[in-house]
């Protein structure tokens, strides 16, 4: 197994929008003038999307041309509007007759109480990642640029976050993974288990365990603010279909398991992605426990 580059994907272009004033921002995966099979598995109670539905099995497409993750909340969904418009005038969509229509899927994060909350991803903000392709870096960049962890008992004491990627080849296949980190959870270091980010003493600055804060509020909250997703999309170069891509997600989860704590909660929106953008033959077990290593690694370089 070697370490390799996320961007060692073939036909998979991934560019980065923000407002680092607003702390808000988009990432963008353009695949390719033909679209990508890709599957989704949605573990968290409150997710922001859009068109997830044409990644379900008994939905008709069998490719998508993008996927974009954003922050803004169920607002910042616009942004995809603005990559659809990209792609359609690069010709690049669903084949309507009139004209293309891209298949564009979309997953927002909750990042209005970091920065300025009226900043949102925009149509305009979309279009600017897809100009943007190429310039992909970990870090507080396009989604991850509001993103924060550890925020059980409330902003006060969580710790900034962004996005991470990482990636890895065996043989011919590679998998690999970008995740944009915005639990209400703790950050473990999935190979140590040493806490790395999460839930703070305001005053001290001291960690405080989240797990054990959350066993000892066991009385039932009604209100519970939904603030918090932690987004992933999983590419490989091996050849799967949508059914297969997303129990290939299903098990890149194992990967959010292992590095935050708590996780899928009923106030996160957890989704993972997962893409084919090859045709690699491929076992899928093996593939899907490779997502889980890879996701838990880009987990970790997302909070460093």
């Amino acid at each position: 197994m070697k370490e390799i580059r996320i961007t060692d994907f073939e036909n998979v272009s991934i560019g980065q929008a923000d407002d680092q004033i607003g702390k808000t921002g988009v990432t963008v995966f353009m695949l390719g003038k033909d679209g990508m099979p890709a599957g989704i598995d949605v573990r968290g109670g409150g997710p922001a999307s859009r068109e997830i539905q044409l990644l379900y099995p008994m939905s008709s497409a069998q490719v998508v041309h993008a996927i974009v993750i954003a922050g803004g909340s169920a607002f910042g969904l616009d942004a995809a509007t603005g990559v659809m418009e990209y792609l359609e005038e690069k010709g690049i969509g669903f084949d309507v007759g009139v004209t293309r229509v891209p298949l564009v899927c979309q997953s927002d994060l909750f990042d209005l109480t970091v920065g300025d909350c009226k900043a949102r991803p925009t149509k305009q903000m979309g279009r600017e990642a897809c100009l943007n392709a190429g310039n992909y870096q970990d870090g507080q960049h396009g989604a991850g640029t509001g993103a924060t962890v550890g925020k059980l008992l409330g902003m006060e004491g969580s710790m900034p976050s962004g996005i991470g990627s990482y990636a890895v080849q065996v043989g011919d296949l590679k998998v690999g993974a970008v995740v944009a980190v915005n639990a209400l959870g703790d950050i473990y270091d999935w190979k140590t288990n040493e806490k790395i980010a999460g839930l703070r003493n305001a005053e001290t600055g001291d960690f405080i365990d989240s797990q054990e804060v959350l066993y000892n509020r066991v009385e039932r909250i009604d209100n519970k603010f939904v603030g918090n997703t932690t987004l992933a999309v999983v590419l490989t170069n091996g050849k799967f279909n949508k059914m297969e891509l997303g129990k290939i997600a299903s098990m890149a989860h194992n990967g959010y398991a292992r590095a935050i704590r708590p996780v899928h909660t009923s106030a996160d929106g957890d989704s993972i992605y997962a893409v084919s953008a090859g045709n690699i033959n491929a076992d899928i077990d093996a593939t899907g426990e490779l997502a889980a290593m890879v996701v838990a690694e880009a987990i970790k370089r997302a909070v460093k």
